[in-house]
């Protein structure tokens, strides 16, 4: 019995990384008793970040290992988007430069609960990812970082499909999955007017002079909102972005889209944008 115990000690070892985490649903699936896993914790060979969570005691647990955890061991479809990916790609200068104090989470569920109550200092927003895309999130628009759980940082994974949540680059190397460039900009307009600021997102949107116009087309036909892609034209042409060109006409559907209370109405594009928005740089 001594010996199961240890065989059983030196398996997790081996599956679950230093830095990650996973929950009880992944400790029963892979033969990890409710008391066994108590004897665990006592000997100090895994701790409880919160109740129903296990991780090896080293390695400091950051939101981007939890994010790789819940893509990866716990086969959650879950990605990266909005103004959080904008970060990771490097537009961070553009953004907050201290890190995000709210993770972005797209995905078709919503995450365990236990998301919410975890010891950091960021916390995640979910969105439905089929509200604002017609198709699901790991067959348009993606991107994977190779993210090192020792050093937590993570390169572009170029050439990789998209959605591979389980492939593993390396020893410490996880993939973290994410919206591309062109995706969480859709993503981030979408939080426009409510928990974005206009200013903020001109700034973003006078930056991104290297986005690709294909991907662009299929993202706007593949996208529902009619303020989404009204906006995403109008902060293109303010900043006379040549990418725009390459892009064909989508459909914006029809009426006024009053987004700024007391704001000026845009007659090409039927918006209500900030007075003090100012003219472009």
């Amino acid at each position: 019995m001594t010996e199961q115990k240890h065989n059983k000690l030196n398996q997790l070892e081996r599956t679950l990384p230093e830095g990650l985490l996973v929950d009880s649903g992944w400790m029963e699936r892979n033969g990890y008793s409710t008391s066994l896993r108590s004897q665990y914790v006592s000997a100090g060979w895994l701790t409880q970040p919160v109740r129903g969570t296990y991780k090896r005691p080293l390695g400091d647990l950051t939101w981007q290992k939890v994010v790789v955890s819940l893509q990866t061991l716990l086969e959650q479809s879950l990605i990266v988007g909005g103004r959080t990916a904008l970060e990771l790609h490097g537009f961070s200068h553009f953004l907050s430069a201290s890190g995000p104090s709210i993770v972005h989470l797209h995905g078709r569920d919503p995450p365990p609960n236990w998301l919410a109550k975890l010891p950091l200092k960021e916390r995640f927003r979910f969105h439905r990812s089929q509200t604002l895309f017609k198709s699901d999130p790991v067959t348009k628009g993606l991107a994977n970082f190779a993210w090192d759980v020792h050093a937590n940082a993570g390169t572009v994974a170029d050439g990789l499909k998209a959605g591979e949540l389980r492939q593993l680059w390396g020893q410490s190397d996880w993939p973290l999955t994410l919206s591309t460039p062109e995706r969480a900009l859709l993503e981030l307009l979408d939080e426009l007017p409510a928990h974005e600021s206009f200013h903020q997102v001109d700034m973003l949107v006078e930056g991104l002079r290297t986005l690709s116009p294909k991907r662009l087309q299929k993202l706007l036909g593949d996208c529902r909102s009619v303020k989404v892609k009204r906006l995403f034209f109008w902060f293109a042409e303010r900043h006379q972005h040549t990418w725009l060109k390459q892009i064909n006409p989508v459909d914006l559907g029809s009426g006024k889209r009053m987004l700024v209370k007391g704001g000026k109405l845009d007659p090409k594009y039927l918006i209500t944008v900030p007075e003090d928005l100012g003219a472009p740089v």
